[in-house]
């Protein structure tokens, strides 16, 4: 038998083939993975439930399956993390609030919780996020904020929203689990915490049973240890929903088997980035490496700008983001006493200071830019976007400014309603991950994943998981 600890490290996909060929069992590596929870959460906050009988039950079930010759699926006994805005059934959704305290225990699981399970995946437990997935630091005054498992000294940010699913994946206590991305949730984590992170297109993924902030630009995604894993996680959660009218234009991808063609022949558009915002030394030499390692295996690189800036586009997405936060969530935001946390409550209440004039030019100009952007990028070859991830690596907690705008380099990728790909790339000198952000048109994930799994090989990945 294989060590489980040894193939959980290796990710999603290398675990469920030692499972498929006897050397290890699901029960084993749940066993193992609630072992490492229970030791390493407490200092980093990853999870705000454990599901330890359940996944042993569940375990056991799949194990037994097995030994008759069946298998569920190709995520078959891996253990999967669950964002706490996301619906599990028998467990409460708090979305990082006490504001729903009230709430009852979900009846069902969401719709891509019962794709994974259907595939095999054993939930383990959820993971916190910033109060209703508002925020890019991955901050949280009321439940905690999840501590960046890559600095064992300085409480340094994970990553908003889904910072607890990207400390659980970067510290290796799953191996994949997962985020929502309404202008960053899955990347931002992704970049700062070590692991790969998929914004899925628009469309591709249900939202039946996840907590809405913006309908807009929510969108689902995995966090994993490898690309594969990412791209067979996505695969199993593709399908259309009639409960999320969205994904009635969504097409049948296929995401894995082109994962190792590489990248000869494409043109790849370095974004330029607005020159009021300045990149770290670190990041921007991670990056340059990346990208001649890209162009070395045949891509041809040539600068580009898009239509508009990076900061339009996100601060046009900010006001769209907060009005429908506010559509959702506002009558919480006005509450005596106010239960939000006070960035929560800024951020969702300063919808209503938008008139609805506004909102509605700001969708058609929406609607506009992302013709003009479609169009740039056909009408110049470009087959795909690189940029960084994040401007900077993570900073410690103390340092965090939240008026400031974390997602300068991701929002503009929910509001053109594109995909996006961040997989780690070689450290700072200190140590810290530094994300490689692939961008791709609307549909195009197997294109954007393809081209980070080149950036992955390029860089010996998957990131080290901390000692």
């Amino acid at each position: 038998m294989t060590d489980a600890a040894t193939v959980l490290a290796a990710g999603a996909v290398a675990t469920a083939e030692a499972i498929a060929e006897g050397r290890t069992s699901a029960r084993a590596v749940v066993e193992t993975t609630l072992a490492r929870i229970a030791a390493a959460n407490d200092r980093l906050h990853a999870f705000i439930a454990v599901m330890a009988d359940e996944a042993r039950a569940e375990a056991d079930m799949l194990d037994t399956v097995q030994s008759f010759g069946q298998r569920r699926g190709p995520l078959h006994g891996v253990p999967v993390a669950v964002k706490d805005i996301i619906d599990v059934a028998g467990q409460r959704t708090r979305a990082g609030s006490l504001t729903r305290d009230h709430l009852p225990a979900a009846a069902a699981d969401a719709w891509c919780v019962s794709r994974l399970r259907a595939a095999g995946a054993i939930v383990v437990g959820k993971t916190h996020t910033v109060e209703y997935a508002f925020g890019g630091w991955g901050t949280n005054p009321i439940a905690g904020t999840p501590v960046n498992p890559h600095d064992a000294t300085t409480h340094r940010v994970p990553g908003g929203s889904s910072s607890g699913t990207g400390v659980a994946v970067g510290a290796g206590l799953v191996p994949i689990g997962f985020g929502t991305d309404t202008g960053g949730s899955v990347r931002l984590p992704a970049a700062w915490c070590g692991t790969v992170g998929h914004k899925t297109s628009m469309g591709l993924v249900s939202r039946a049973g996840v907590v809405p902030l913006a309908l807009h630009f929510d969108t689902i995604g995995p966090l994993a240890r490898t690309v594969r894993d990412a791209a067979v996680m996505s695969q199993v959660l593709l399908g259309s929903d009639p409960a999320d009218p969205s994904t009635e234009a969504g097409p049948g991808l296929d995401l894995g088997s082109g994962l190792e063609a590489g990248v000869r022949g494409l043109t790849l558009g370095v974004l330029a980035i607005d020159p009021d915002i300045t990149v770290d030394d670190g990041v921007a030499a991670s990056f340059s490496a990346a990208a001649a390692a890209l162009e070395k295996a045949g891509a041809r690189l040539v600068p580009v700008s898009l239509p508009e800036s990076l900061a339009t586009y996100t601060q046009a997405c900010g006001e769209l983001m907060m009005v429908e936060g506010a559509h959702h969530h506002g009558v919480l935001a006005r509450e005596a006493p106010c239960r939000l946390g006070g960035w929560a409550a800024r951020r969702i209440g300063g919808g209503f200071d938008i008139p609805a004039t506004r909102y509605f030019a700001g969708v058609e100009i929406r609607r506009q830019r992302m013709a003009a952007a479609r169009a740039f990028l056909a009408g110049n070859g470009i087959d795909a976007l690189i940029l960084p991830t994040t401007p900077v690596p993570a900073v410690p907690l103390t340092q965090v400014d939240e008026a400031g705008a974390p997602g300068i380099f991701t929002r503009f990728v929910n509001y053109l309603e594109w995909c996006g790909v961040s997989v780690p790339v070689a450290p700072t000198a200190t140590g810290l991950p530094v994300g490689f952000q692939v961008v791709a048109p609307r549909f195009a994930d197997a294109l954007a994943l393809r081209i980070a799994r080149s950036v992955e090989a390029a860089v010996s990945g998957p990131f080290p998981l901390p000692a």
